[in-house]
């Protein structure tokens, strides 16, 4: 089987996969890949959306993002450390629930950890049920699910019952035009490399012979901005594609 053959085995994979209804979404802080990427895994399997950071620096940024449910975050990061991480974040967002995951087991480095934010505490190694349940009781007790809804201007989309309205209009997406739609939601204003995009919305890894990115941000095109003068979905040129 060739690549292009392969390459539409997995996208038709991909498409075919079922969907659910609401799906929490959680920025993981972890440098280790292993690590992160065995938790990415379970996580998904266990209908949480997974978006991952392995140094401080980059984190800060992705932590601005206003659609994050929970924040999964080590202390023993690069380019900035945890605490100081934990303390920008918390400044920027007061309500996102933060569950410090690490190796610092002291007391005084869970006391430090309360006193500037985290909502919770647990110490490697540990075993994936107890995160998962840890992670379940934040999003129960911090930031109950409401209605769901994100929206960009006069676009909204609905993750409970998976809709998507521009101006009041319905607009009818296909399962992954609805995920490419959520993730550019999710990170408005930022611009998503293709690699990028490729990887969070389809589980695949860049290739150059391929175009389905550029492919269903067309259909996303010819859907949502079509009918309106002003449009939403924005090519960064020689970098990606942007909401706004």
């Amino acid at each position: 089987m060739n690549q292009n053959s392969e390459f539409g085995s997995a996208i038709q994979a991909a498409q075919e996969a079922p969907q659910t209804a609401w799906r929490a979404r959680v920025l993981l802080v972890e440098d280790e890949p292993a690590v992160s990427k065995l938790l990415q895994e379970r996580m998904e399997r266990d209908l949480f959306a997974v978006d991952i950071s392995s140094d401080g620096i980059a984190a800060e940024g992705f932590a601005g993002a206003p659609e994050y449910d929970v924040v999964i975050l080590d202390l023993n990061l690069p380019q900035m450390d945890g605490i100081e991480l934990l303390q920008k974040i918390r400044a920027r967002n007061s309500a996102v629930p933060i569950l410090v995951v690490t190796s610092r087991a002291a007391l005084e480095e869970r006391v430090k950890a309360f006193e500037l934010g985290a909502d919770d505490y647990l110490t490697k190694p540990f075993e994936y049920p107890e995160l998962a349940a840890r992670v379940r009781a934040l999003l129960r007790r911090l930031r109950p699910v409401g209605d769901g809804i994100s929206r960009f201007g006069d676009l909204e989309l609905n993750r409970l019952d998976r809709t998507v309205r521009r101006a009041g209009q319905f607009i009818e997406l296909t399962p992954k035009e609805f995920a490419l739609l959520e993730y550019l939601m999710t990170n408005a204003g930022r611009c998503l490399t293709r690699a990028q995009i490729l990887e969070h919305v389809w589980k695949l890894s860049f290739s150059p012979v391929t175009n389905v990115v550029d492919v269903y941000i067309n259909y996303l095109r010819n859907k949502v901005d079509r009918d309106f003068e002003k449009k939403l979905i924005r090519t960064v040129r020689g970098a990606g594609y942007q909401l706004g």
